[in-house]
C-alpha cells in the first residue's frame, strides 16, 4: 500500500521542510517560524498524507502552527527510515489530498454575564458591541492547533479590527466554554482554567469529554463559525 502511495505522488516536493530529531522516539517536522494560514495548510496536509500512507511504526501525529511531531516505534521503524519515508510525502493543496473543508459551528451568548470583556473589546475597537459580535460571527476560523487545554483552539482569521491586548492581570479562574481574543487570536477554554485573554462570549457546549468517543469536537485542520445566541438559548442547552 504504501510503495503504491508513494509513487503515485512521486519525488520529494521543495517546501523548505526540515525534519529534525525529538528525542529516542519523535521527531519533527518544520516548515517555518511564523504564524501563517498557507504555511499551517502545509502542516494539516503533510498530517492527513502521512495518516493516509499508514507507515508501520507510526504511534501519534502532533500537528502545531508550522510543524508537525511524530512520534514512533523504535522497534519498528527507524529515525532515518521514517525520515525517509516522511521526505517523500508531499505537503501542498491539490497534491491528490481529497481534504474537504470541515466547519464546525459554535453558538455562543456574547456580552453580559457570560462575556465580561466584551465592552472593552468594542471600545478598543472604536466599534458598538453589536458591531463586534457581528464581525466575530462573520468568519470561519482556520484552527491552526490544539494546545495549552485539552481541546484549546488557536484559531486564525481574526479580523484585525478586533486585535485586543491580553490583560495587565489574568484572571485566576475563567469558565469552561468562555470564548475570548488575545491580541491577535480568538479562542475558546474548553476547561475551567486561569487566563489572561478578553472574554467575549461563552458556548453552552462540552468541548472536551474524555467519557466520549470522541473527546473533541473538533481537531487541528477544521474551521469553527461561531453563531450569535440569547441567554435563554444558552440556559436551554446546558
Amino acid at each position: 500500500m504504501w510503495s503504491a502511495f508513494r509513487t503515485f505522488f512521486g519525488k520529494k516536493p521543495e517546501d523548505g521542510r526540515r525534519i529534525l530529531p525529538a528525542g529516542d522516539c519523535a521527531l519533527t517536522v518544520e516548515f517555518g517560524n511564523a504564524i501563517d494560514e498557507a504555511l499551517n495548510r502545509k502542516v494539516q496536509r503533510l498530517n492527513e498524507n502521512l495518516k493516509r500512507a499508514d507507515i508501520p511504526g507510526i504511534v501519534e501525529t502532533v500537528p502545531t502552527f508550522r510543524s508537525l511531531m511524530v512520534t514512533y516505534d523504535p522497534s519498528r521503524i527507524g529515525f532515518e527510515k521514517l525520515k525517509k519515508e516522511l521526505s517523500a510525502l508531499p505537503a501542498e493543496d491539490g497534491a491528490g489530498d481529497g481534504a474537504s473543508r470541515r466547519v464546525v459551528e459554535i453558538p455562543v451568548c456574547y456580552g453580559g454575564a457570560y462575556g465580561e470583556d466584551l465592552k472593552d473589546v468594542a471600545a478598543h475597537a472604536g466599534m458598538t458591541e453589536e458591531e463586534v459580535i457581528r464581525l466575530h460571527s462573520s468568519v470561519e476560523y482556520n484552527i491552526y492547533m490544539l494546545g495549552f487545554l485539552p481541546g484549546f483552539p488557536y484559531l486564525g482569521g481574526l479580523d484585525r479590527r478586533l486585535f485586543t491586548p491580553r490583560l495587565d492581570n489574568p484572571r485566576t479562574k475563567i469558565p469552561a466554554g468562555s470564548v475570548g481574543i488575545g491580541g491577535e487570536q480568538t479562542g475558546i477554554y474548553p476547561l475551567e482554567s486561569p487566563g489572561g485573554w478578553r472574554l467575549i462570549g461563552r458556548t453552552p457546549l462540552k468541548l472536551y469529554d474524555p467519557e466520549r468517543e470522541e473527546p473533541f469536537l473538533y481537531q487541528a485542520g477544521d474551521y469553527i463559525r461561531f453563531v450569535p445566541i440569547t441567554a435563554e438559548e444558552y440556559e436551554a442547552r446546558l
